[in-house]
């Protein structure tokens, strides 16, 4: 059965306008993700300032527990730390002595995830990187155990001690997404037990390495769920005395910026794929490259108009039946 013209254009408008909705409404996702984010922003000059050492008043929420994680997926069982980052993880240990110190390999991350939260091994298993294992049991170990997590190239300037009195922070460099490379918190912090619950559902394959390792399980996902947990909070204008929302530590290393204080960064780098510095360039241009979308988008509708006209015309001369031009051709005055 042949498809009327009308019929036929209208079909097509409306997947039109279904691409063009479902399109918009992901760029607002994204917008939420690499734009101003929820939370009380603190600069690390600040939290150093306001702590006062033993005769702070304020209750120590965060355990004096340094996590760090390495999984040697390029010589498996081979545990035995790269001197550089050995000598990063000693500016930590050293300047906290008396801490309890968790270095994770890949065994006892996994039997962590089998024992504590068997409801998950089998995503953790078969995750496609094997940075997104590092990404998931980071924060399983915060919601467990609670302290501070650090990724091993980042080394610490001294004692971390005035970080303790927040009830959870992660880290913010300033712009795009929010990171996941220092993090920490008390035990059992609702937001670790809203993003470990979301690990399954993310856990998409979007083609490209950087966007998959990002949005399923790391920075993305991170900002995703920070950004979700802060909508679900009450206003704060409903009860001003109770402060709900959590804190974001400025890392930001561009020249001007705050000080860092407690942290240093090293080298990096693990696990970058082909496609990291072309994203890592649309992160740097974001205005430019939404531009372009919209642009395309543009585009598609103008080229998808067009065609549709042609398309029409050319079904209309096929049988014989006057088109608009030629309608006009024949009303026009004498």
């Amino acid at each position: 059965m042949r498809v009327s013209i009308r019929i036929s254009v209208i079909l097509w408008g409306l997947a039109l306008l279904t691409c063009l909705g479902v399109g918009i409404s992901r760029l607002l996702v994204f917008g939420q993700i690499f734009f101003d984010h929820s939370g009380i922003a603190i600069i690390q000059p600040e939290v150093a300032e306001v702590y006062t050492g033993v005769n702070e008043t304020r209750p120590q929420l965060i355990p004096k527990i340094i996590h760090q994680v390495f999984h040697n997926w390029r010589s498996p069982g081979n545990d035995t730390l790269p001197s550089d980052w050995e000598n990063v993880r000693l500016t930590c240990t050293n300047a906290n002595p008396g801490w309890e110190y968790k270095l994770w390999t890949e065994k006892a991350s996994r039997g962590l995830i089998e024992t504590e939260y068997p409801w998950f091994l089998t995503t953790y298993d078969r995750y496609r990187y094997p940075v997104q294992r590092v990404d998931a049991i980071r924060y399983f170990l915060l919601l467990h155990y609670g302290g501070i997590y650090l990724d091993l190239d980042n080394g610490c300037k001294g004692d971390l001690t005035p970080l303790l009195y927040y009830p959870m922070w992660i880290t913010d460099g300033g712009r795009g997404a929010l990171s996941n490379n220092i993090l920490a918190s008390r035990p059992n912090h609702p937001f670790w037990n809203r993003l470990t619950l979301s690990l399954i559902p993310y856990n998409y394959d979007w083609f490209f390495p950087y966007v998959t390792i990002s949005y399923a399980s790391g920075q993305w996902f991170e900002t995703a769920i920070w950004e979700q947990y802060h909508s679900l909070l009450p206003p704060v204008e409903d009860n001003p005395d109770i402060e709900h929302r959590l804190y974001r530590l400025m890392m930001d290393d561009r020249p001007g910026a705050d000080e860092w204080v407690f942290f240093t960064q090293e080298r990096g780098g693990t696990w970058v794929n082909w496609d990291n510095y072309m994203f890592l360039m649309i992160g740097d241009h974001l205005v430019v490259f939404a531009l372009i979308v919209l642009g395309s988008i543009s585009f598609a509708i103008w080229l998808g108009t067009r065609l549709t006209r042609r398309y029409r015309e050319g079904y209309l001369r096929q049988k014989g039946l006057p088109n608009q031009h030629m309608i006009s051709s024949i009303h026009a005055p004498l």
